[in-house]
């Protein structure tokens, strides 16, 4: 894999790692923790969701975080809506980038958002169009994009047919979503592959429940995604299989990008120093690898 191979590595920890623990983290420890990412060297994160607080008490002060960030530059600050008056919050608390997000079948969307698949693509088709109006970046992530807890195997072909249909109004990413983690690398390359087809920026957001986030990373990659999602620490999961475990850590990731020649930009180092400061803040081992066996050894006499 050439050095010359470009990714984005968001940080989704913040909201997709935080909203699934059971602690509430207060704002200005959630707005530490995206600055000290921010501060290691990454340049987009997903720093809070725009959803009702009494669903998701994690992520309640959404527009305070945001306050207290500041704008700092170079940095994509990304927030997560599932509908229109999430939007709006997010328009309206200066966020650089909307991430909508729904499931690619029938049983994880109702469950998960209470609407129709039809229904959110079409919400997704209106937010794409209202945020190139209002110059901010768009991201349309399907969920469940390699399998379903309640549906099982979902057809590649349902999902390049969704992603064609989003694609149409030009959100600056789509991004394919492996939820419960059971997707393998044929299957992301194949998946990839199609979705590109579509000239649409294709990004992946992988769970390491079977152990095989890694390597679906890289074959994502290496099938001409630029966007890849991580969480430090490993953290996140998923409230509908209650046995899966989180994203690929962050740190793990840019570790394996970095040793295969991919510049990401991060300070691997600080990365770690990030991961083992939240694994104290919450007071348990958490599911990445790096920060416990560090980087790369240097040699010694």
């Amino acid at each position: 894999m050439g050095a010359a191979r470009a990714v984005t590595v968001y940080d989704v920890g913040p909201r997709d790692g935080l909203q699934n623990e059971p602690e509430v983290l207060d704002v200005d420890t959630r707005a530490e923790l995206v600055g000290r990412l921010i501060h290691a060297g990454l340049r987009a994160v997903e720093v809070a969701s725009f959803v009702d607080p009494r669903r998701v008490p994690q992520m309640a002060g959404a527009e305070e975080v945001v306050a207290a960030l500041g704008a700092p530059h170079g940095v994509v600050r990304a927030g997560l809506a599932l509908n229109e008056r999430g939007y709006d919050r997010l328009l309206a608390a200066g966020l650089d980038e909307v991430r909508f997000a729904f499931g690619v079948t029938e049983s994880f969307n109702q469950r998960n958002q209470g609407a129709a698949v039809d229904d959110s693509i079409a919400a997704a088709r209106r937010i794409a169009v209202r945020a190139r109006g209002d110059d901010v970046r768009c991201a349309v992530t399907l969920s469940v994009a390699f399998g379903c807890p309640f549906e099982g195997e979902v057809d590649p072909g349902r999902v390049a047919e969704i992603a064609a249909n989003v694609a149409e109004v030009e959100p600056d990413a789509i991004i394919l979503a492996d939820t419960i983690g059971v997707a393998t690398p044929s299957a992301v390359r194949s998946l990839v592959g199609r979705v590109g087809e579509l000239r649409a920026a294709v990004g992946g957001h992988f769970h390491n429940t079977r152990n095989t986030g890694y390597a679906n990373a890289l074959a994502a990659l290496e099938t001409g995604a630029t966007v890849l999602d991580a969480s430090i620490g490993g953290l996140g999961g998923c409230p509908f299989a209650p046995d899966a475990t989180g994203n690929i850590a962050t740190e793990d990731l840019v570790y394996l990008l970095e040793r295969e020649g991919v510049r990401t930009g991060i300070e691997l180092g600080a990365l770690i120093d990030v991961a083992r400061w939240l694994a104290e803040l919450l007071g348990r081992r958490l599911d990445g690898q790096l920060y416990r066996a560090g980087g790369f050894p240097s040699a010694t006499s």
